[in-house]
């Protein structure tokens, strides 16, 4: 059957990240775990994926490529728990190398 990325895929709305910018999205203390899904059009993917916790507190920083984000999505699940959790995804690819991001509670 379907996995959990195809489902996350599926039924959330992917936010465009450019080469170069950063998506931010926090959430609320209740949400105890993070769903993330980063894929291509089929160009290289080059992110990094950052879970903050309170002003400026990096707690996990992954690094993720792949050399199509499309044949391979990256998908991870992150806890969260505690107050003030913020997920920050940023495109360290250059500006002709958009990626799209699905990033929701678990």
């Amino acid at each position: 059957g379907p996995g959990p990325a195809r489902a996350l895929a599926a039924n959330s709305k992917p936010r465009t990240v450019q080469g170069g910018a950063v998506y931010t999205t926090p959430f609320a203390p209740n949400v105890m775990s993070v769903q993330i899904m980063l894929n291509t059009d089929g160009r290289p993917l080059n992110a990094r994926i950052e879970l903050l916790q309170g002003p400026n507190n990096n707690k996990q920083v992954m690094e993720v490529y792949c050399e199509d984000g499309m044949d391979r999505p990256f998908y991870v699940v992150v806890e969260t728990p505690g107050d003030g959790n913020v997920v920050r995804i940023v495109n360290t690819a250059t500006l002709e190398y958009p990626l799209s991001a699905h990033v929701e509670a678990f």
